[in-house]
């Protein structure tokens, strides 16, 4: 039996799966590492909430997980990388459909980063990252930020195998 996808079904299982978002958020404390490998499997769940029920019902997802993450998630760090960059699945096939989309993807990811530790630093002053960052030198931060940038590449060679995976079908 074949079942019919109706809107109504669309919104539950945005709904589920956006409940199961904010679990996975709140489990960012758990794991040091966590911080980064949470919003990256909540950036798996946007894509698959995007191909399953629209681009629309994909950004309101992505606004009510990012809204809940921010008030619900015991680490800020964490809520504050998805909110900066979950909306990524979304964007990506416009990104790919570009000239030059690795310099599209790694602009969107630097200036990402850099306007979240920014804000976190000056504006927030979270004394927690301010702690972690400030023993680090300048090698260090070099480090990290190549680090990240090879993470999001994986990060975006995962998500471009869904994407293919689910058209094969």
């Amino acid at each position: 039996m074949q079942s019919k996808k109706t809107p109504a079904s669309a919104v539950a299982l945005g709904g589920v799966l956006a409940a199961l978002a904010v679990v996975i958020m709140c489990l960012g404390t758990l794991i040091p590492i966590a911080t980064y490998v949470c919003p990256a499997i909540c950036m798996l769940l946007v894509q698959t909430v995007t191909k399953l029920c629209g681009r629309r019902i994909g950004w309101a997802w992505y606004g009510a997980v990012s809204l809940l993450s921010l008030l619900m998630a015991p680490d800020k760090e964490a809520a504050g990388v998805f909110l900066l960059l979950g909306y990524y699945p979304i964007v990506k096939p416009w990104m790919d459909s570009r000239k030059g989309k690795w310099l599209w993807k790694a602009m969107f990811f630097n200036a990402s980063i850099a306007l979240l530790y920014w804000v976190m630093l000056h504006l927030l002053g979270l004394e927690q990252v301010t702690e972690d960052y400030s023993g680090a030198g300048l090698a260090m931060g070099i480090l990290l930020v190549v680090l990240g940038n090879l993470t999001f590449y994986l990060l975006d060679i995962l998500l471009s195998r869904g994407i293919r995976r689910r058209r094969g079908r």
